[in-house]
This record gives C-alpha cells, structure tokens and sequence, in this order.
C-alpha cells in the first residue's frame, strides 16, 4: 500500500490550520489517514510546527513519500537529516552516537537562526510601532496648533468685529448730535427772527396811529 505523508486542511475561512498525517495515496486529501504526525499552522511568523520526528522518520524508513509542503516541513524540522544519517548508521558508515551528536548540532543551530529570525521580527514590529506612534503624535501636535490657530483667529475677528461696532457707534452718536445741535441752532435763528419781527411790526402799527391822528 502506498503511504503519502502530506497535509490535512482544518482551520477556519481565510486561516488555515493543517495537520501532518501519513495516509493512503489513494485517500482524499482530507480523509482518513493511517496516523498524525504533527501539525502546521501557517498564520503565525515564523510558521508554528508541531512535528513527532521519530514518527515522521519512521514512516519515512517504511517507504512513505512526502509531497512537496510535506517534504518542506520535514527538512525544517530535521525529519530528512535524521532519515539520512540512520541510513548511514545502516551503512555502517558511522556510528549511533555520531548520528545524534550531527542531529543535536543541527537542531541546535536551527533553533539559533528561528530565535534570531524571531528578535528580528519582533525588533522590526516594535519599529513600526514606534514609528507609528510618532507619527500619531506628530499628527496631534499638528492638529492642536491649528486649533490654536483657529481659536486665535476667531479671537482675532471678534475683537476687530468690536471695535468696528465701537467706531460705528461712536459715528452715530457724533451723527445724532450733529443733528441736535442743527435743529437747536435752527430753532435758535427762527426764535431770533419773530422777536426781531415783532418790534417792527409794532413800530409800524405806531406809526399808522400818528398819521391818523
């Protein structure tokens, strides 16, 4: 029977969550399979996998061919080195403890470079959110002074608004004085001319009197 080690989607839409099975080539992809080896969630950075690497040897020891993704995976996580240096332990070709002393090692220098990659990752994040912080803050201080603007400008405008409405006044008042002080003058002129008229007109009455007389 041939056996495929290959991946079985779960998860939800638009986040996938794939297990690691070895299954019946002859199986839909997400049927049944003979045993889970481990899983692989792709939505985190780095990737997060879950990997039974003695399993995931084994089968790979018993003939089962791992598709693409599948063979991906297990280079990452060592499953073909293993594979191989069991082949050699085989061969005679080197012994057990020299097998697991070159695994240890390279296990130990791929966590270094996932836990560099990991400090990169989150030293770039905290960059971007500094940055993005800063440019909030730059934004607000931004937006404070054109409000300060704007209040003084408004400040601005009522005070001269104020003091055109002063001028205005003081204008009409002058205006309405002015005028008081025509109509005084002109009632002045005209009391003036009836008490200059009045003698005259007695003057001339005395002298129709004398002429009769």
């Amino acid at each position: 029977m041939p056996v495929k080690i290959r991946l079985q989607r779960h998860g939800k839409k638009g986040k996938p969550f794939y297990w690691i099975v070895a299954a019946d080539a002859r199986s839909k992809r997400d049927g049944k399979f003979l045993e889970k080896l481990g899983t692989y969630n792709p939505n985190t950075n780095p990737a997060t996998i879950d990997l039974n690497l003695d399993n995931a040897v084994q089968w790979l020891h018993n003939g089962a061919q791992p598709t693409d993704t599948a063979r991906a995976i297990l280079s990452y996580k060592g499953a073909l080195l293993k594979h191989h240096l069991d082949g050699g332990v085989r061969k005679g070709a080197l012994t057990q403890e020299q097998a697991d002393a070159k695994l240890a090692a390279w296990l130990e220098e791929k966590s270094g470079k996932v836990a560099s990659k990991e400090t990169n990752l989150a030293k770039v994040q905290a960059d971007a959110k500094a940055k993005a912080l800063k440019a909030e803050k730059e934004a607000n201080e931004k937006r404070i002074a054109a409000q300060a603007e704007a209040a003084q400008a408004a400040v601005a405008t009522e005070e001269v608004a104020e003091e055109v409405t002063e001028e205005v006044v003081e204008e009409t008042t002058e205006a309405v004085a002015t005028e008081e002080t025509v109509e005084v003058v002109a009632e002045e002129t005209a009391t003036e001319e009836v008490v200059a008229e009045e003698p005259a007109a007695e003057a001339e009455s005395t002298s129709e009197e004398t002429e009769e007389a």
